[in-house]
């Protein structure tokens, strides 16, 4: 089935504050099938609603062979990039969910032409060769970091006038960052609102050769944003990055820049990062396939930890760019036993659960799978503390604050501080409905809980649609086979 958002609907976007996650949402919207183009993404109110869904215990250990859909992140970044490309770009085993269908529609907004084919998991992409089809646009981004933040970038390289917003909470979520550094290039970006958060307006005009230095910016992803759109700049574009964060998903956005056709230079480190984009360059169409979401696959990977067992995913392994694969090192850390293959990972849990082990680490590298780790370390044999995490703090929600909210209700130690989080197992487990925040990764971090804690329900399991919308299926099937 292909669905595809015309640009001359999407830009009659007229925004009311009624549905049940106060989301903006474009009025025109609610006239559509709720089921064509972003109508039914954007309002959750479209959508069957489940208050909660309870957690059945696994009765024995696991044994299960696992499939993930493709990567938000390389998803995201892969439209953005073929967006600007000179020719036509399919992607293969592409994401369709919430994040990812706002930024289409986005893109379709700014005139980009994108065909869709939800049950192929393809995506083509014609590119606009830099030059932005629309002169002027409103753009719903939701709670879509990755899309606002992009296509704010993006919307620069424009010659029109572009307003970018999001939901309520999306007006929370910093981005002086990355304005005040798309700035030093030239570009004129201004707050309708708070200043330093959404919504803001873009006058394009074109980005400047700059050299752009930018201090602990609290997400990678204001530097990718700079980085897809630095080839179409009128010269070289220098990024200096102090006290990086999430370091993996940088080298990602230049690999696959670099798989479009554009050289990028680097050197990457936690304390200075330095990129330079030679420009003007173009990118190239090409066909290309999404990896497997490797954050999405932590929930899967550790469960053996939990219950014993034994979980294979498929088509990620050592051969992935993303550098959340990495998350089994941690597990490997805590007893449990790792098989990396090219294009496979398998865990297998600690001899007994007793040998699960509590850890000190640093998670800077890959904080979206803090909170996989905050559920597993519940059932190890000591207290856990996880470091440097502060960028939770201005995700879908605060991450930590959740987090030590929610571990409590389950009957485990928590303590807090500004960028760590610190979890002692119960004594006893206590059951617990979960709230979720409208946040994709407490829903599916805290269904872990429930293989071994009997009375585990989670609240408003749908905000999993945001990136995982077939989760708790996939999820439950994963313990229909045991050892």
């Amino acid at each position: 089935m292909s669905r595809r958002v015309q640009p001359e609907y999407a830009g009659k976007m007229q925004f009311s504050n009624n549905n049940r996650r106060n989301q903006r949402i474009p009025d025109f919207l609610r006239k559509l099938d709720p089921y064509r183009g972003i109508a039914g993404l954007c309002s959750a109110q479209y959508r069957p609603v489940m208050k909660s869904k309870r957690i059945q215990p696994a009765t024995g250990p696991l044994d299960a062979t696992v499939s993930i859909p493709g990567s938000k992140s390389l998803t995201n970044r892969a439209l953005a990039i073929a967006a600007l490309a000179d020719g036509t770009t399919t992607l293969s085993e592409a994401l369709y969910s919430d994040d990812t269908e706002l930024m289409i529609a986005c893109l379709q907004v700014l005139g980009i032409r994108v065909e869709t084919d939800i049950e192929g998991c393809r995506i083509v992409v014609h590119g606009c060769g830099g030059n932005i089809p629309a002169s002027d646009g409103e753009l719903f981004c939701g709670n879509s970091g990755t899309t606002i933040r992009f296509c704010t970038a993006l919307c620069t390289l424009g010659k029109g006038h572009y307003t970018l917003d999001g939901n309520d909470r999306m007006r929370q979520r910093p981005i002086a960052d990355l304005v005040g550094a798309l700035r030093s290039t030239g570009a004129v970006i201004g707050y309708e609102g708070t200043d330093g958060f959404p919504p803001v307006t873009v006058r394009g005009g074109g980005m400047r050769g700059s050299k752009i230095t930018m201090l602990a910016p609290p997400s990678s992803q204001y530097v990718s944003a700079i980085l897809m759109a630095a080839p179409y700049a009128s010269g070289d574009i220098f990024l200096e990055i102090k006290e990086t964060i999430s370091a993996p998903y940088l080298s990602m956005t230049a690999r696959m820049m670099e798989s479009f056709g554009v050289s990028v230079m680097s050197r990457i480190s936690d304390s200075t990062t330095r990129f330079v984009v030679p420009a003007p360059q173009r990118y190239v169409a090409s066909d290309y396939v999404i990896e497997p979401d490797a954050s999405n696959a932590s929930y899967f990977l550790a469960a053996p930890a939990i219950v014993g067992g034994r979980i294979t995913v498929e088509n990620l392994g050592t051969k992935s760019i993303q550098g959340d694969v990495r998350f089994v090192d941690v597990l490997e850390e805590m007893g449990c036993q790792v098989t990396r293959e090219a294009n496979k990972t398998t865990v297998r849990g600690p001899e007994a659960p007793a040998c699960l082990k509590g850890i000190d680490i640093d998670l800077n590298d890959m904080p979206d799978t803090a909170q996989t780790l905050a559920v597993v370390a519940m059932f190890a044999d000591g207290p856990t503390l996880i470091r440097n995490v502060g960028s939770l703090r201005v995700k879908e929600t605060d991450r930590l604050s959740a987090l030590s909210n929610e571990l409590k209700k389950l009957g485990a130690g928590v303590y807090t501080t500004e960028d760590s989080i610190e979890i002692t197992p119960p004594q006893a487990f206590k059951p617990a409905s979960i709230h979720t925040y409208d946040d994709h990764r407490m829903a599916m971090s805290f269904a872990l809980a429930g293989l071994r804690i009997d009375g585990v329900a989670i609240e408003d399991p749908t905000c999993v649609n945001k990136t995982f919308p077939d989760f708790f299926d996939r999820f439950e099937a994963m313990y229909e086979s045991r050892a």
